[in-house]
C-alpha cells in the first residue's frame, strides 16, 4: 500500500553545504542526530518563544540562536538540541510547518551543531533576503514606494474620460 500523504517526520532535502564528509556519512549522522535546524522564523522571534514551542514536543537540551556574523543580531534560524534522536523526530512531526510569529517555520534534522555554525553565511552576514522580516525589507519597501509613486503619477494624470469610451 502506498502512502498518499508523506509522514511529517521525514527530513526535507536540506543539507549543510559546509558539511565535511560524504553524503553517506551525512545520512548516517542524521540517522542518529539529536539536533534540529530550524529556519524561517522572524528576526523578532525570541529564544524564549522558541523554547516555549519546542519544549511542548520534548525536553530541550539547548538552543543555539542564529546570528548575523557582522552585527551579531538575531537571524531567522536556530539549532535545537534534544536528549534523544527520537525526541528530535517527534518534534519534527509535531512542529514542522507550524506558525510562530506569523511565519511558517521549517524543521530538519541536522548532523549536529559545531562552533561558528550559528552565524549567517550570506554576504550580508545574515540570512537570505525576505521582506517583512526586518532585514533588507526597508530597501525593498523604498523601491516599492517609488514604483507606486511613479504609477500613480503616470495614471492619475488621466482624469477626463472621453465620451464614447
Amino acid at each position: 500500500m502506498t502512502n498518499i500523504v508523506q509522514p511529517l517526520c521525514v527530513p526535507s532535502s536540506y543539507k549543510d553545504q559546509q558539511y565535511q564528509g560524504l553524503s553517506t556519512d551525512f545520512a548516517k549522522d542524521l540517522s542518529n542526530s539529536m539536533t534540529l535546524y530550524v529556519r524561517n522564523f522572524s528576526f523578532y522571534t525570541t529564544e524564549e518563544q522558541i523554547y516555549e514551542l519546542f519544549s511542548k514536543a520534548e525536553e530541550i537540551k539547548r538552543i543555539i540562536m542564529g546570528l548575523d556574523k557582522f552585527q551579531k543580531t538575531p537571524c531567522r534560524f536556530c539549532f535545537v538540541e534534544y536528549y534523544h534522536h527520537q525526541n528530535a523526530l517527534d518534534c519534527m512531526k509535531y512542529i514542522n510547518s507550524t506558525k510562530l510569529d506569523k511565519r511558517i517555520i521549517r524543521t530538519d534534522l541536522d548532523p549536529g551543531y559545531r562552533d561558528s555554525r550559528q552565524f549567517g553565511r550570506e554576504r550580508s552576514g545574515g540570512q537570505d533576503y525576505d521582506t517583512g522580516r526586518g532585514d533588507w525589507g526597508h530597501i525593498h519597501a523604498k523601491q516599492e514606494a517609488e514604483h507606486a509613486r511613479r504609477q500613480k503619477e503616470k495614471y492619475e494624470a488621466i482624469t477626463i474620460i472621453p465620451s464614447g469610451a
